[in-house]
């Protein structure tokens, strides 16, 4: 009998992480009068957000164009009243 494999994705949101979206504004490195807009989203643990924030880290620390703003998004896909646990299975051939 093999294991049954749960998405990655949905054992995040079980585990309170919830999909994050931030828009990064940063100037162009040869054009600083000029900005540039970044889309970053990934599941991430609201209030926090570490897994941005590493982002961010690295960014400052290894890309050319300076940051000048970021807006943060984020929603919760499952919550408590959302999710049942179902006593049986059963299966369809």
């Amino acid at each position: 009998m093999t294991a049954r494999r749960i998405d990655q994705s949905f054992r995040a949101q079980l585990a309170g992480f919830s999909l994050t979206t931030a828009e990064i504004l940063y100037r162009l490195p040869d054009h600083p009068s000029l900005l540039q807009s970044y889309i970053w989203q990934d599941y991430d643990e609201h209030p926090r957000f570490p897994r941005l924030r590493t982002f961010l880290d690295f960014w400052s620390r290894n890309l050319d164009g300076k940051l000048f703003r970021v807006r943060v998004a984020h929603k919760r896909l499952i919550t408590p009243a959302e999710l049942r646990l179902v006593g049986d299975e059963f299966r369809v051939h």
